[in-house]
């Protein structure tokens, strides 16, 4: 009722009526026929029901909308706790690697420096080795050089010796020698 007392006054309000020449009641008036066939037009649309049809359909896309929204809120809610949990993930591999770094840094310290105490060890073996070469080399050498020094010293004693020693102070020298023994040995 109330569209129809509004659609009245719409048309009395009309610049139509203010048009003096035709009569607005008539059928030669073009705006009236609009008027009418804007009237039943109206009368149709609602005999069908079809602004309630169109409320229902935009009642359903309001639902759906808010539906869509309402699934949306739970993806973005999911999505935010699967970011946070992988960042707790990130945040738990980070220091799982960094301590696998941190031992690795200790036990490659803890290997220089056994390194170091084995090439110490190593080094003093082997300083010990070579000073008791050194020596075995120094004794050996010492003794050659004595043997040499006997040998030149003999060989030295025999010529001057011979040099000196003719044949009779040579059978003096015999004879006493044989005397002296005779008389140690009796």
């Amino acid at each position: 009722m109330r569209l129809t007392f509004a659609t009245l006054f719409a048309f009395a309000a009309s610049p139509a009526l203010a048009a003096g020449d035709k009569p607005f009641f008539s059928l030669a008036n073009t705006d009236f026929i609009v008027s009418i066939a804007f009237v039943i037009f109206v009368g149709i649309l609602l005999y069908f029901k079809v602004p309630g049809l169109i409320g229902g359909m935009l009642d359903k896309r309001a639902e759906s909308i808010k539906s869509d929204l309402n699934e949306a809120k739970a993806l973005r809610e999911e999505a935010q706790s699967l970011l946070a949990s992988y960042e707790r993930k990130q945040k738990e591999v980070q220091e799982q690697a960094d301590r696998i770094v941190a031992s690795a840094k200790e036990e490659a310290t803890n290997a220089a420096a056994l390194a170091k105490d084995d090439i110490a060890k190593s080094i003093t073996r082997r300083l010990a080795a070579a000073e008791e070469q050194i020596a075995s080399a120094q004794a050996a050498a010492i003794k050659d050089v004595r043997d040499q020094a006997i040998s030149v010293a003999i060989g030295a004693a025999k010529d001057v010796m011979a040099k000196q020693m003719d044949a009779k102070s040579a059978g003096a020298l015999i004879d006493s020698s044989i005397a002296t023994v005779a008389d140690r040995l009796h």
